[in-house]
């Protein structure tokens, strides 16, 4: 607890333990009128008086109608009634500044608890990076770190720039930054990213970006940058609080003067104390706290719930847009799909099929290409080039070696019939490539995109989720895009398209949904442009280009789909509360405010009203938090 929490909450027992004592006193025998106002004086400066001091200084910079003022106009006024009535009774006037500050207190705690929720799960930035100077390991600032330095990330400490492993294997932490709590194993070679915790052995890391370019700094550049992007619903708040706080003095104002003044002129007694304690009480039921305060907040616990998901929204007004999506239009390679090809298929084998993929591993073992990797990762065992000679790449056809005294020829139908070789034709949607050992057809390989572990999963979530079309838009041939379509369960697809012409089919979608939202998932460099023309755009985080992050309202940490209905689930949840919060309190508020003018409800029921309903409504926005919930 904060040191002003701390000094706050000592004054509510002070001030509490006082007009408690007051009560009883009061209660036993009659305390004389000027010795009530005294001890009531101090107990109500005690609690109230740096509300009177925001309000003295809200009327000097000329922002005068704010709750601040509403507190101390009303509560200043039930003491003077007090005192004109000869009554000594300040119980009122202490009561409702009393209840007020506990309830602005538990609103700070719960404020400064989501504060505290998203900070601690958002400190990633690394505050050092480890470099090598004269032998010695020096720490300097990530910012000074130039593009292709080698830093040493030891274990336990954070990942400060974006990079490759030069040297050393281990075990990485990405929670903080995909919401994943499996961790993650690099090895040389491979890239990771900022903001991870390296746990078991020491890395040597070539930096591949600047510090102010890093993944890192990227997504804590988004989060501090969220708050400026308000959403719909935040905006109508603003502008109603402008609007509504005069609006209730005025009408409080009228309250105390016109009906008296009306009796006057009717020929009966003015009644004044009555018609003033009734402006007094509608002035407190009337501060807008409670919308104010808590409809802000659970956009900003729905980013932060999000986040912890590891899906970073740029805005509260892109988690609203999220929550209206009613169409959702996807990439295939690198989105729906990995984005790398993979053996699917091995058909007319004459041999076991992992005696044909070890003839394919050893032919190919000399390749770069996403093809030979593909076989030799299908093939699963260590290459030993020991045993395979006389290597021939023939340009667009394939490759010919001797494998353990075997000619062995690897590659496609134009090889075959160079070869002479009788093969197979494959009616399978994705790269063949045949294989012939000794000049004998042994089988062929089918290698494609596979689609991601969850791609199939995510789009029937938001199928059961309500979304009304799914559609995939793709450069792809249209057998390649028919199969993935059909493997998911896509409602259309678009095959063969150029960027330009993906912007085209988006614009038409746009005139086609008249209901809702609709949102692009891409990762590529050439989806930036469709990112920016949908209403949402969603980019892939961990592998997708610099310009699709940039673009993007929404960026998916990990890459995995699965997030989409997760994402969708979250800010469906939050727009619920925030409606919930806005008919709760102005149904409560109007209600009171009704009573309060007809003279039914007095400054006890004004204390619920006002400060019960602020404490109700932001603790159902802390919901949002809790973004683990949402299924």
């Amino acid at each position: 607890m904060k040191k002003k929490q701390k000094r706050m909450l000592v004054r509510i027992i002070i001030a509490g333990v006082m007009f408690a004592a007051l009560m009883i006193v009061g209660h036993i025998t009659k305390i004389p009128l000027w010795l009530s106002c005294v001890l009531y004086g101090i107990c109500y400066l005690v609690i109230g008086y740096d509300i009177l001091r925001k309000a003295a200084l809200g009327v000097k910079n000329g922002r005068m109608f704010d709750e601040n003022f509403l507190m101390a106009v009303a509560t200043v006024g039930a003491a003077a009634l007090a005192i004109y009535e000869k009554s000594g009774d300040f119980s009122e006037a202490v009561a409702v500044m009393l209840f007020y500050q506990i309830g602005e207190f538990f609103q700070g705690l719960a404020v400064g608890k989501s504060r505290k929720n998203i900070s601690a799960l958002m400190d990633i930035r690394p505050d050092y990076a480890n470099i090598m100077q004269d032998g010695k390991l020096v720490q300097v600032d990530p910012d000074e770190v130039e593009t292709g330095s080698i830093i040493i990330v030891q274990p336990g400490e954070k990942i400060p720039i974006d990079g490759i492993v030069t040297k050393g294997s281990s075990v990485l932490n990405t929670s903080a930054l995909t919401g994943e709590s499996v961790p993650r194993e690099v090895t040389e070679g491979e890239a990771v990213i900022s903001g991870c915790i390296n746990m078991s052995a020491v890395l040597e890391v070539q930096t591949t970006k600047e510090f102010g370019d890093s993944t890192v700094s990227k997504i804590l550049e988004l989060v501090e940058e969220s708050a400026a992007r308000k959403s719909h619903s935040e905006n109508f708040i603003t502008k109603f609080a402008k609007v509504y706080t005069p609006a209730v003095c005025l009408s409080a104002l009228a309250l105390a003067v016109l009906p008296p003044l009306v009796r006057i002129m009717l020929g009966s007694s003015a009644m004044w104390s009555s018609w003033v304690y009734r402006a007094l009480t509608f002035l407190v039921i009337s501060c807008p706290c409670a919308l104010v305060i808590s409809i802000p907040l659970s956009f900003f616990s729905g980013i932060g719930g999000a986040s912890r998901e590891g899906i970073l929204i740029k805005g509260s007004v892109y988690l609203e847009t999220l929550a209206k999506t009613k169409t959702i239009v996807f990439d295939k390679t690198g989105t729906l799909t990995k984005g790398v090809f993979e053996v699917d298929a091995i058909h007319h084998s004459e041999l076991e099929e992992h005696r044909l993929l070890e003839y394919a591993a050893y032919a190919e073992c000399s390749s770069s290409h996403p093809i030979s990797r593909s076989l030799q990762k299908a093939y699963g065992e260590e290459i030993d080039r020991s045993r395979v000679t006389d290597i021939e790449e023939i340009s667009g056809h394939g490759v010919t070696a001797v494998f353990d005294g075997e000619r062995v020829a690897v590659g496609n139908g134009k090889l075959m019939k160079r070869l002479g070789v009788e093969y197979k034709d494959c009616h399978s949607v994705g790269t063949v490539i045949h294989v012939a050992v000794e000049g004998r057809y042994c089988g062929h390989i089918v290698i494609a995109d596979m689609p991601k572990e969850h791609s199939r999963e995510a789009i029937d979530k938001l199928k059961a989720s309500g979304m009304e079309h799914i559609v995939m838009l793709t450069g792809d041939l249209e057998a390649a895009a028919k199969k993935a379509a059909d493997e998911l369960g896509l409602d259309e697809y678009v095959s063969e398209l150029l960027p330009d012409a993906k912007v085209s089919e988006v614009e038409r979608l746009l005139e086609r949904n008249k209901n809702g939202s609709l949102a692009f998932v891409g990762d590529g460099i050439n989806d930036a442009p469709v990112l920016t023309r949908a209403d949402l755009g969603i980019a892939m985080g961990a592998m997708g280009s610099d310009a699709a992050i940039e673009a993007a309202d929404i960026v998916l940490m990990d890459d995995d789909p699965i997030k989409i209905p997760k994402a969708i689930g979250i800010a469906r949840k939050c727009l619920r509360i925030v409606y919930q919060n806005i008919v709760f309190a102005l149904g409560i508020k109007l209600a009171c405010l009704l009573l309060g003018a007809l003279g039914i409800a007095n400054m006890w029921l004004a204390i619920f009203a006002d400060v019960g309903v602020m404490v109700l409504a932001v603790l159902n926005a802390m919901r949002c938090l809790r973004a683990a919930k949402v299924k």
